[in-house]
């Protein structure tokens, strides 16, 4: 019997987290960048990463969603793009550890008090919400495309390829 893996982090699940200055410790937020590539110039074509589920996306994903992305398009089409990330995490995910092995129950209180440590930062996107675009021209709008396709096996809900041609 196989088991899916926990995705601790993925349901939308009570109160926003968000006031940092109240909050002690909270690491850095993963994404090095929001805007890559050409960033002086008009692109005629727009292609979204759009959500299909509602869900939480960690920095640490939309990261490697990001890399993901301008690996193949600067091999592709260098110069000739511009990547944006159009979410920034501001949700700040906490975590209760527990203690866990031989002598554990001695060391852990268990539940009790149980509010956790910030560990990381989220994104709380609902159904329809775009998370990355790529402005590019029309003869690499299929580069663009399989970089998104590429970046979505990085997330972890359900994407799809938005293309709208702007004015």
């Amino acid at each position: 019997m196989t088991r899916k893996p926990a995705r601790m982090y993925r349901k939308i699940e009570g109160q926003v987290y968000t006031r940092q200055e109240y909050m002690g410790g909270v690491p850095t937020c993963r994404i090095t960048q929001f805007d890559t590539g050409n960033l002086h110039r008009e692109f005629p074509w727009q292609l979204s990463l759009g959500m299909e589920e509602a869900a939480q996306v960690r920095d640490i994903a939309l990261e490697a969603a990001r890399v993901s992305a301008v690996r193949v398009l600067e091999r592709t089409s260098p110069n000739e793009f511009h990547l944006k990330m159009r979410r920034f995490p501001h949700q700040v995910l906490r975590e209760h550890k527990m203690a866990t092995g031989a002598g554990a129950d001695r060391i852990s209180d268990g539940m009790r008090r149980a509010f956790g440590k910030p560990v990381g930062h989220a994104v709380r996107a609902e159904i329809g919400t775009e998370i990355l675009t790529v402005y590019t021209t029309k003869a690499h709008l299929d580069d663009a495309k399989e970089a998104l396709r590429k970046a979505s096996h990085k997330l972890p809900v359900p994407t799809r390829v938005v293309i709208t041609e702007r004015a």
